[in-house]
Protein backbone atom coordinates (compact mmCIF):
# COMPACT_ATOMS: atom_id res chain seq x y z
CA UNK A 1 0.00 0.00 0.00
CA UNK A 2 1.32 3.81 -0.82
CA UNK A 3 2.38 5.26 2.47
CA UNK A 4 0.75 8.52 1.31
CA UNK A 5 -2.49 7.30 2.63
CA UNK A 6 -4.83 9.56 4.84
CA UNK A 7 -7.62 7.66 6.04
CA UNK A 8 -9.04 3.91 5.84
CA UNK A 9 -11.90 3.62 4.26
CA UNK A 10 -14.32 0.48 4.89
CA UNK A 11 -15.23 -1.33 1.87
CA UNK A 12 -18.53 -2.18 3.26
CA UNK A 13 -20.28 1.22 4.36
CA UNK A 14 -17.75 3.88 2.49
CA UNK A 15 -17.05 5.98 6.04
CA UNK A 16 -13.39 7.05 6.45
CA UNK A 17 -11.64 6.26 9.54
CA UNK A 18 -8.62 8.27 10.80
CA UNK A 19 -6.75 5.54 12.10
CA UNK A 20 -6.01 1.75 12.36
CA UNK A 21 -8.00 2.06 15.99
CA UNK A 22 -10.36 3.44 14.69
CA UNK A 23 -10.87 1.22 12.12
CA UNK A 24 -11.02 -2.03 14.61
CA UNK A 25 -13.69 -0.44 16.79
CA UNK A 26 -15.57 0.38 13.59
CA UNK A 27 -15.25 -3.24 12.96
CA UNK A 28 -15.75 -4.69 16.16
CA UNK A 29 -19.58 -2.19 16.01
CA UNK A 30 -20.44 -2.95 12.46
CA UNK A 31 -19.05 -6.98 11.38
CA UNK A 32 -16.83 -5.28 8.73
CA UNK A 33 -13.63 -6.30 7.87
CA UNK A 34 -12.98 -4.84 4.13
CA UNK A 35 -10.69 -2.26 4.48
CA UNK A 36 -8.43 -0.05 2.25
CA UNK A 37 -5.97 2.69 2.06
CA UNK A 38 -7.37 5.84 1.07
CA UNK A 39 -6.04 9.66 0.03
CA UNK A 40 -9.01 11.26 0.81
CA UNK A 41 -8.90 12.97 4.41
CA UNK A 42 -11.47 12.49 6.84
CA UNK A 43 -13.10 15.24 6.89
CA UNK A 44 -13.00 18.04 9.97
CA UNK A 45 -15.73 20.42 10.19
CA UNK A 46 -15.67 22.66 13.47
CA UNK A 47 -18.13 24.85 14.54
CA UNK A 48 -17.29 28.72 14.93
CA UNK A 49 -19.71 29.18 17.83
CA UNK A 50 -19.17 25.80 20.20
CA UNK A 51 -16.22 24.44 18.74
CA UNK A 52 -17.92 20.90 18.27
CA UNK A 53 -16.37 18.81 15.52
CA UNK A 54 -17.85 17.34 12.72
CA UNK A 55 -16.64 14.78 10.11
CA UNK A 56 -19.21 14.70 7.78
CA UNK A 57 -22.04 17.08 6.30
CA UNK A 58 -24.79 15.19 8.20
CA UNK A 59 -23.35 15.53 11.08
CA UNK A 60 -23.02 19.85 10.69
CA UNK A 61 -26.46 18.96 9.03
CA UNK A 62 -28.24 17.71 12.67
CA UNK A 63 -25.76 20.07 14.96
CA UNK A 64 -27.58 23.13 13.02
CA UNK A 65 -31.09 21.56 13.87
CA UNK A 66 -30.10 20.92 17.49
CA UNK A 67 -28.22 24.21 18.48
CA UNK A 68 -28.93 26.56 15.48
CA UNK A 69 -24.96 26.63 14.67
CA UNK A 70 -24.72 27.14 11.26
CA UNK A 71 -21.16 28.47 11.08
CA UNK A 72 -18.53 25.80 10.28
CA UNK A 73 -14.86 25.81 9.75
CA UNK A 74 -13.25 23.61 7.42
CA UNK A 75 -10.05 22.45 9.64
CA UNK A 76 -9.22 19.64 7.17
CA UNK A 77 -6.20 20.30 5.60
CA UNK A 78 -4.66 21.25 8.97
CA UNK A 79 -5.90 18.40 10.76
CA UNK A 80 -4.70 15.79 7.88
CA UNK A 81 -1.75 13.68 8.51
CA UNK A 82 -0.28 10.34 6.72
CA UNK A 83 -1.83 7.43 8.35
CA UNK A 84 0.14 4.68 10.01
CA UNK A 85 -0.74 1.27 9.15
CA UNK A 86 1.67 -0.40 12.15
CA UNK A 87 -0.21 -1.27 15.23
CA UNK A 88 0.69 1.38 18.43
CA UNK A 89 2.94 0.54 20.74
CA UNK A 90 1.91 1.92 24.00
CA UNK A 91 4.75 3.34 26.79
CA UNK A 92 4.41 5.10 29.64
CA UNK A 93 6.56 8.17 27.68
CA UNK A 94 4.27 8.32 24.79
CA UNK A 95 1.01 7.96 27.57
CA UNK A 96 2.83 11.30 29.65
CA UNK A 97 3.69 13.07 26.52
CA UNK A 98 0.00 12.46 25.04
CA UNK A 99 -1.27 13.94 28.45
CA UNK A 100 0.97 16.74 28.66
CA UNK A 101 0.03 17.95 25.14
CA UNK A 102 -3.47 18.10 26.32
CA UNK A 103 -4.91 20.68 28.71
CA UNK A 104 -8.04 22.57 30.04
CA UNK A 105 -9.54 25.07 28.27
CA UNK A 106 -9.14 28.33 30.00
CA UNK A 107 -12.79 29.87 30.49
CA UNK A 108 -14.08 33.19 31.88
CA UNK A 109 -13.32 32.56 35.80
CA UNK A 110 -16.42 34.50 36.86
CA UNK A 111 -18.63 32.54 34.88
CA UNK A 112 -17.57 29.35 36.79
CA UNK A 113 -18.54 30.74 39.61
CA UNK A 114 -21.95 32.01 38.83
CA UNK A 115 -22.73 28.67 37.46
CA UNK A 116 -21.27 26.28 40.36
CA UNK A 117 -23.20 29.02 42.71
CA UNK A 118 -26.37 27.42 40.86
CA UNK A 119 -25.18 24.07 41.54
CA UNK A 120 -23.41 22.53 38.41
CA UNK A 121 -20.27 20.81 38.75
CA UNK A 122 -17.03 22.79 37.59
CA UNK A 123 -16.62 20.09 34.82
CA UNK A 124 -20.16 20.52 33.47
CA UNK A 125 -19.27 24.45 34.05
CA UNK A 126 -16.29 24.17 32.26
CA UNK A 127 -17.63 22.27 29.15
CA UNK A 128 -20.59 24.43 29.07
CA UNK A 129 -18.38 27.90 28.39
CA UNK A 130 -16.11 26.16 25.89
CA UNK A 131 -18.51 24.29 23.44
CA UNK A 132 -20.64 27.48 23.77
CA UNK A 133 -17.83 30.14 22.93
CA UNK A 134 -16.90 31.33 26.52
CA UNK A 135 -19.83 34.13 25.93
CA UNK A 136 -22.01 34.62 28.63
CA UNK A 137 -24.04 32.99 31.30
CA UNK A 138 -27.28 32.28 29.12
CA UNK A 139 -25.48 30.78 26.44
CA UNK A 140 -23.64 28.17 28.72
CA UNK A 141 -27.05 27.28 30.39
CA UNK A 142 -28.78 27.23 27.12
CA UNK A 143 -26.00 24.17 26.27
CA UNK A 144 -26.27 22.29 29.45
CA UNK A 145 -29.78 22.22 28.64
CA UNK A 146 -29.47 20.75 25.50
CA UNK A 147 -26.93 18.52 26.26
CA UNK A 148 -27.51 17.28 29.70
CA UNK A 149 -28.32 13.30 28.55
CA UNK A 150 -24.20 13.45 27.23
CA UNK A 151 -22.56 10.71 28.70
CA UNK A 152 -19.41 13.09 29.23
CA UNK A 153 -20.91 15.83 30.61
CA UNK A 154 -19.58 16.19 33.65
CA UNK A 155 -16.13 15.23 32.63
CA UNK A 156 -13.18 18.12 32.30
CA UNK A 157 -12.99 19.58 28.68
CA UNK A 158 -9.65 18.68 27.42
CA UNK A 159 -7.96 20.82 24.36
CA UNK A 160 -4.62 20.36 22.56
CA UNK A 161 -2.35 22.99 24.13
CA UNK A 162 -1.42 24.45 20.95
CA UNK A 163 -4.69 25.50 20.38
CA UNK A 164 -5.31 29.29 20.75
CA UNK A 165 -7.32 30.23 23.79
CA UNK A 166 -10.26 32.95 22.80
CA UNK A 167 -9.64 35.47 25.07
CA UNK A 168 -12.42 35.70 27.86
CA UNK A 169 -15.32 38.57 27.50
CA UNK A 170 -15.74 41.15 29.57
CA UNK A 171 -17.31 40.28 32.82
CA UNK A 172 -20.23 41.89 33.59
CA UNK A 173 -20.72 44.20 36.22
CA UNK A 174 -22.76 43.12 39.81
CA UNK A 175 -25.27 44.84 38.64
CA UNK A 176 -25.54 43.55 35.12
CA UNK A 177 -25.21 39.88 36.83
CA UNK A 178 -27.67 40.28 38.99
CA UNK A 179 -30.36 41.33 36.60
CA UNK A 180 -29.07 38.56 33.93
CA UNK A 181 -29.44 36.23 37.37
CA UNK A 182 -32.82 37.07 37.86
CA UNK A 183 -33.87 36.84 34.49
CA UNK A 184 -32.97 33.28 34.13
CA UNK A 185 -34.11 32.23 37.55
CA UNK A 186 -37.48 34.06 36.34
CA UNK A 187 -37.31 32.32 32.70
CA UNK A 188 -36.73 28.94 34.57
CA UNK A 189 -39.25 29.75 36.83
CA UNK A 190 -42.11 30.37 33.68
CA UNK A 191 -40.58 27.03 32.34
CA UNK A 192 -41.79 25.23 35.15
CA UNK A 193 -44.98 27.02 35.74
CA UNK A 194 -46.10 25.55 32.37
CA UNK A 195 -44.46 22.23 32.67
CA UNK A 196 -46.76 22.08 36.05
CA UNK A 197 -49.88 23.21 34.09
CA UNK A 198 -49.13 20.96 31.13
CA UNK A 199 -48.77 17.91 33.91
CA UNK A 200 -52.05 19.11 35.42
CA UNK A 201 -53.67 19.20 32.20
CA UNK A 202 -52.41 15.85 31.08
CA UNK A 203 -53.71 14.72 34.56
CA UNK A 204 -57.12 16.12 34.41
CA UNK A 205 -57.32 14.63 31.14
CA UNK A 206 -56.56 11.62 32.22
CA UNK A 207 -59.14 11.89 35.38
CA UNK A 208 -62.11 12.34 32.94
CA UNK A 209 -60.93 9.27 30.69
CA UNK A 210 -60.66 6.91 33.37
CA UNK A 211 -64.12 7.93 34.85
CA UNK A 212 -65.51 8.15 31.77
CA UNK A 213 -64.31 4.53 31.45
CA UNK A 214 -65.96 3.62 34.77
CA UNK A 215 -68.96 5.06 33.99
CA UNK A 216 -69.38 3.28 31.04
CA UNK A 217 -68.27 0.19 32.97
CA UNK A 218 -71.03 0.35 35.27
CA UNK A 219 -73.62 1.39 33.23
CA UNK A 220 -72.65 -2.11 31.04
CA UNK A 221 -72.71 -4.24 34.45
CA UNK A 222 -76.14 -2.83 34.77
CA UNK A 223 -77.89 -3.31 31.71
CA UNK A 224 -76.33 -6.86 31.91
CA UNK A 225 -77.88 -7.44 35.10
CA UNK A 226 -81.19 -5.99 33.97
CA UNK A 227 -80.40 -8.57 31.10
CA UNK A 228 -79.97 -11.15 33.68
CA UNK A 229 -83.04 -10.60 35.70
CA UNK A 230 -85.89 -9.90 32.80
CA UNK A 231 -84.37 -13.36 31.74
CA UNK A 232 -84.89 -15.65 35.17
CA UNK A 233 -88.56 -13.83 34.72
CA UNK A 234 -89.01 -15.18 31.54
CA UNK A 235 -87.67 -18.56 32.73
CA UNK A 236 -89.78 -18.64 35.56
CA UNK A 237 -93.14 -17.75 34.06
CA UNK A 238 -92.31 -20.19 31.37
CA UNK A 239 -92.30 -23.14 34.02
CA UNK A 240 -94.86 -21.71 35.95
CA UNK A 241 -97.01 -21.79 32.39
CA UNK A 242 -96.18 -25.18 31.57
CA UNK A 243 -96.98 -26.31 35.26
CA UNK A 244 -100.06 -25.67 35.33
CA UNK A 245 -100.56 -26.78 31.45
CA UNK A 246 -99.52 -29.90 32.86
CA UNK A 247 -102.23 -29.84 35.67
CA UNK A 248 -104.80 -29.02 33.44
CA UNK A 249 -103.85 -31.67 31.07
CA UNK A 250 -104.03 -33.99 33.94
CA UNK A 251 -107.11 -32.33 35.26
CA UNK A 252 -108.84 -32.85 31.53
CA UNK A 253 -107.26 -36.54 31.63
CA UNK A 254 -108.77 -37.26 35.19
CA UNK A 255 -111.96 -36.27 33.64
CA UNK A 256 -112.12 -37.99 30.36
CA UNK A 257 -111.18 -41.56 32.26
CA UNK A 258 -113.99 -40.60 34.77
CA UNK A 259 -116.49 -40.05 31.62
CA UNK A 260 -115.27 -43.23 30.09
CA UNK A 261 -116.01 -45.21 33.43
CA UNK A 262 -119.40 -43.98 33.72
CA UNK A 263 -119.81 -44.97 29.75
CA UNK A 264 -120.27 -41.00 28.66
CA UNK A 265 -119.40 -39.87 25.35
CA UNK A 266 -115.99 -37.78 25.67
CA UNK A 267 -115.65 -34.02 25.20
CA UNK A 268 -114.30 -32.78 22.58
CA UNK A 269 -112.23 -30.14 23.91
CA UNK A 270 -111.99 -27.95 20.26
CA UNK A 271 -115.92 -27.68 20.30
CA UNK A 272 -116.82 -24.67 23.16
CA UNK A 273 -120.46 -24.63 24.64
CA UNK A 274 -122.33 -21.02 23.30
CA UNK A 275 -122.71 -18.95 26.29
CA UNK A 276 -126.19 -19.12 27.91
CA UNK A 277 -127.50 -16.03 28.45
CA UNK A 278 -128.28 -14.19 31.34
CA UNK A 279 -131.87 -14.05 32.37
CA UNK A 280 -132.87 -12.29 35.34
CA UNK A 281 -134.72 -13.68 37.64
CA UNK A 282 -138.35 -13.13 38.18
CA UNK A 283 -139.83 -12.75 41.23
CA UNK A 284 -142.91 -15.25 41.61
CA UNK A 285 -145.25 -14.91 43.70
CA UNK A 286 -147.22 -18.06 43.10
CA UNK A 287 -147.40 -20.41 45.95
CA UNK A 288 -144.37 -23.06 45.74
CA UNK A 289 -144.90 -26.08 43.73
CA UNK A 290 -144.26 -29.74 45.51
CA UNK A 291 -141.21 -31.36 44.08
CA UNK A 292 -142.51 -33.92 41.32
CA UNK A 293 -141.44 -37.88 40.44
CA UNK A 294 -139.17 -36.72 37.97
CA UNK A 295 -137.09 -33.70 40.04
CA UNK A 296 -136.80 -36.53 43.11
CA UNK A 297 -135.35 -39.08 40.04
CA UNK A 298 -133.00 -36.39 39.55
CA UNK A 299 -131.71 -35.28 42.78
CA UNK A 300 -131.53 -38.81 43.58
CA UNK A 301 -129.12 -39.44 40.40
CA UNK A 302 -127.28 -36.44 41.34
CA UNK A 303 -126.83 -37.35 44.79
CA UNK A 304 -125.62 -41.72 43.74
CA UNK A 305 -122.88 -39.94 41.15
CA UNK A 306 -121.34 -37.86 43.84
CA UNK A 307 -121.31 -40.81 46.39
CA UNK A 308 -120.16 -43.65 43.89
CA UNK A 309 -117.77 -41.80 41.40
CA UNK A 310 -115.56 -45.05 40.42
CA UNK A 311 -117.74 -47.79 41.04
CA UNK A 312 -121.25 -47.09 40.66
CA UNK A 313 -122.55 -48.15 36.70
CA UNK A 314 -125.15 -46.62 35.20
CA UNK A 315 -127.37 -49.80 35.63
CA UNK A 316 -127.11 -49.49 39.12
CA UNK A 317 -127.35 -46.11 39.57
CA UNK A 318 -130.95 -46.82 37.61
CA UNK A 319 -131.89 -49.85 39.92
CA UNK A 320 -130.92 -47.70 43.09
CA UNK A 321 -132.61 -45.16 41.95
CA UNK A 322 -136.05 -46.89 41.06
CA UNK A 323 -135.98 -48.79 44.54
CA UNK A 324 -135.73 -45.49 46.44
CA UNK A 325 -138.47 -43.83 44.50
Amino acid sequence: MSATGLSLRCGDCGVLLKSVEEAQEHAELTSHSNFSESTEAVLNLVCTVCRKPCRSKTETDLHTKRTGHSDFSDLTSETAKPISLDPPISTDDDTQQHQEMMIVPVVDSNLIQELESMGFTTARATRALHYSGNTSLEAAINWIMEHENDSDIDQMPLVPASAKAEPPKPSLTEEEKRIKAQELRERARKKKEEEEKRMEREREKERIRVGKELLEAKRIEEDNERKRILALRKAEKDEERRAREKIRQKLEEDKAERRRKLGLQPVDPTVSKPATPVVPEKKSFLPVRPATKAERMRDCLRSLKHNHKASTTVFSIYIISKSSL
